[in-house]
This record gives structure tokens, C-alpha cells and sequence, in this order.
């Protein structure tokens, strides 16, 4: 538990009497201060969604380029697919598929 003081090295103010009577008496004395909230900006706070956000837009980006990447293979492969299996002809009708080199 942390000592509430307030602004730079004050200690709360304790009523005399109040005082003496704790001496007295032996009870203990509760003092309450209220801590206002700190005006400043929690970093924390703002960077964790802004890392987040980060990620997902990385991520996003890394799944475009593997399907590019996927594509291409896929392109790669039918153009020599297609190029190995010739001409491709059904009832008299044929369909070249690829220009031989």
C-alpha cells in the first residue's frame, strides 16, 4: 500500500487534538487523501491497439503477397502444362493452348 501525499514532500494535515486523543487512546488515526487522477496520457494504453492494428495490417499484407505468390506458381504451372500437352482438339475443332517457341 503506497502513502497518498500531497503535491512534493507534504504530509496531510492531522488536527491536534485528533492527535492527542490517538496518543491517549492508543487508536489509530485514518487519514484520507484524495489522489486526483493523473492529467497526463497513459502510453499503454494508446500503443497497445495502435500494435495491434499494426499486426493485423502486416498480417494483411503477408497474406496478399503469399496469394500473389500462389498465383504466379499456378500461372507458371498451366502455361507449362499447357505447353507440353500440344494442341487440344474436340469434333474437328482444335485449340492451341500455348505458342510453341
Amino acid at each position: 500500500m503506497t502513502q497518498h501525499t500531497g503535491p512534493g514532500n507534504i504530509a496531510p494535515h492531522i488536527p491536534a487534538d485528533t492527535y492527542r486523543r490517538a496518543q491517549a487512546t492508543g487508536q489509530p488515526v485514518v487519514v484520507v487523501v484524495h489522489d486526483p487522477a493523473p492529467a497526463r496520457t497513459e502510453w499503454r494504453r494508446v500503443l497497445i491497439p495502435f500494435a495491434i492494428a499494426g499486426a493485423v495490417v502486416a498480417g494483411g499484407w503477408g497474406l496478399v503477397a503469399a496469394l500473389c505468390f500462389l498465383l504466379d506458381a499456378a500461372t507458371h504451372t498451366a502455361t507449362v502444362i499447357a505447353g507440353a500437352a500440344g494442341p487440344i482438339g474436340v469434333g474437328g475443332i482444335t485449340l492451341k493452348l500455348a505458342r510453341s517457341k
